[in-house]
């Protein structure tokens, strides 16, 4: 009895539930799938923009050289600090002066008693002369008194050398800056032999303003500037260089704050390495730059009157490079490769794989899956500054 009472209850269950669901059906309830998820799209912006090849390169000093003592002594004074910029003319290092000193007065004694014995070979060579017109002497008698002469003159000539050279040497005992630059710590000190081998390295100086960026370009865009160059009927001098500006950032740094101008280029390529040596100057009134630092460079190659950008964090990457989420037929999303060019703020180039009337997928972009369908919004490309705000505000909402 009990059995047959837990099956009537189990069967009773079972016919209401079947009840429930027939009810439900009859009342349409039925999936409905969730509405295509928005995105903004907005089409490219066309503008004219100069066309930039970036390089990296390091930063070297306009000068540099060692300062070495020219002259044998003991040093007598260091006038500078460590790390000092000075100008060109400060003394940075005292040598011993007395014996070069003496060497210099010594000359300059030499010199005068030469110069007295050539008056006296003068006063006599004159007198002989005279007598040989009024033939009262012989001919030997002139000739040895004008070798006497010549003797006397050549004897200054070497005596003045010689005071030069004193002269010189006792400069030497002070040495001082080359040019403008700043000097590193001395390697001797005060007391110290200097110059008894040979030249003594005392220190050097370093040139920063101002500053030099050395980079290298391969030979493919050598082949184009020159390429381009030629359609213009133009060749590259060294006297245009001057006139080609050029632009550094470095690596803490956004863009390329600092301006310049090209200064030389290599005449030969590096055959192991396949690039050209090219060399910026740069102003560095702020010392801001360092010599040996890693710098971004860039140089305008070219024009484009009718680029088209689109904002730089709308461009995914995938295994075949680059590409953009645009709006395809019915709303579908479609991936179009494409490459990419420079960077203009918040924008950067597409140098193909684009059309003008794409309508590209700047926002929402996690949930545009290529052959799905989105419910678009359609706006207008922001520019660079507003772009880069979207960006910042979208950053810190997340």
């Amino acid at each position: 009895m009990r059995v047959r009472l837990y099956q009537g209850l189990h069967l009773s269950v079972v016919l209401a539930g079947m009840a429930i669901l027939a009810g439900c059906e009859e009342s349409g309830n039925t999936y409905v799938a969730p509405p295509p998820p928005p995105v903004r799209v907005a089409q490219p912006v066309q503008q004219p923009v100069t066309i930039y090849f970036e390089l990296t390169g390091n930063t070297a000093p306009l000068n540099a050289v060692d300062i070495e003592a020219r002259v044998q002594g003991y040093i007598q004074s260091i006038d500078y600090q460590d790390g000092m910029t000075v100008m060109k003319g400060a003394k940075l290092f005292g040598i011993e002066r007395d014996t070069y000193q003496a060497q210099l007065d010594q000359a300059k004694a030499s010199l005068a008693s030469q110069q007295a014995s050539q008056v006296g070979a003068k006063q006599e060579y004159d007198r002989q002369l005279n007598l040989s017109k009024q033939q009262v002497t012989t001919q030997t008698a002139v000739d040895s008194a004008k070798a006497t002469l010549d003797e006397a003159n050549a004897s200054i000539l070497n005596a003045q050398a010689n005071l030069d050279l004193a002269t010189i040497n006792l400069g030497y005992t002070e040495v001082l800056a080359p040019f403008d630059g700043t000097v590193t710590d001395h390697l001797v000190d005060i007391g110290a032999l200097v110059g008894v081998s040979g030249p003594t390295k005392l220190a050097s100086i370093v040139q920063t303003d101002p500053l030099y960026a050395y980079f290298n370009v391969s030979e493919t865009q050598v082949l184009m500037i020159k390429e381009t160059l030629a359609k213009q009927g133009r060749t590259l001098k060294q006297t245009d260089l001057p006139s080609i500006p050029a632009e550094l950032g470095l690596q803490t740094e956004e863009g390329y704050p600092h301006k310049g101008h090209l200064d030389y280029v290599s005449p030969q390529l590096d055959a192991s390495t396949g690039t050209l040596q090219v060399r910026a100057l740069f102003d560095n009134k702020d010392h801001a730059m360092l010599p040996g630092l890693f710098v971004r460079v860039r140089v305008p190659v070219g024009h484009n009157d009718k680029a088209l950008l689109v904002r730089d964090d709308a461009i995914g990457t995938n295994q075949l490079g680059s590409y953009l989420l645009v709006l395809g037929k019915d709303d579908v999303v479609e991936q179009k490769q494409v490459k990419t060019g420079q960077r203009e703020g918040a924008l950067r180039v597409i140098d193909s794989g684009l059309d003008p009337a794409d309508w590209v997928v700047t926002q929402g972009i996690q949930q545009a899956i290529p052959g799905s369908k989105v419910t678009p919004e359609k706006i207008e490309m922001n520019p660079p500054a507003a772009a880069a705000g979207d960006a910042k505000a979208k950053t810190t909402t997340q």
